[in-house]
């Protein structure tokens, strides 16, 4: 174990929601980019759990937890201090790690809001019930996000977007883990 950070498990409703970029500033603050655009799961929770990244360094192994001080918005990404780091070594130890928050931390969304990782995997299908496909992704393009969907077509893996707007979506179940859109497979 390095540093006395303390050795935990990964919760089951465990999601990843950002990694380590780098140390910041000389008090023990570090540079987090978020893996979402609205990175409120960051800010709500005061557990973050670390595991080491792929490649790279390994300067802890397994999953540690942090106990956030302050996570805040600084220009592009986050910064965030935790009492386990007293220092910017200690911050520059932690580049790289992979940041995990309990499901059960995130704020409740508001009506017709969703959090990216809960649409991930739900299957979509058209008016007429025509499967589209299953959601593989989605895309901020600025104005708006885009559902990016995987499907097969004469065996061959292919790929349908669909904007996310209100315009397009009909409805969202996530207990039955389908959408349903204004859309039509030649589009």
């Amino acid at each position: 174990m390095m540093l006395g950070l303390e050795s935990a498990v990964l919760p089951a409703d465990a999601i990843e929601v950002g990694r380590i970029a780098d140390a910041w500033g000389i008090k023990g603050w570090f540079k987090v980019l978020p893996h979402s655009a609205s990175p409120e799961a960051l800010f709500s929770s005061k557990r973050w759990f670390l595991q080491p990244s792929e490649r790279g360094a390994k300067t802890f192994a397994g999953t540690v937890l942090l106990k956030i001080i302050e996570a805040k918005d600084h220009s592009d990404s986050v910064v965030a201090t935790a009492q386990e780091v007293p220092d910017r070594n200690t911050a520059e130890l932690l580049k790289g790690a992979r940041i995990f928050v309990s499901r059960a931390s995130f704020p409740t969304p508001a009506t017709d809001e969703y959090y990216w990782v809960d649409l991930i995997g739900l299957d979509v299908v058209n008016r007429e019930g025509v499967a589209l496909g299953a959601v593989r992704e989605l895309l901020h393009t600025g104005p708006q996000t885009v559902l990016v969907l995987a499907y097969e077509e004469e065996g061959k893996a292919q790929e349908r977007m669909i904007p996310f707007v209100t315009a397009y979506i009909d409805t969202v179940d996530l207990a039955g883990r389908l959408i349903t859109a204004d859309w039509q497979p030649d589009y």
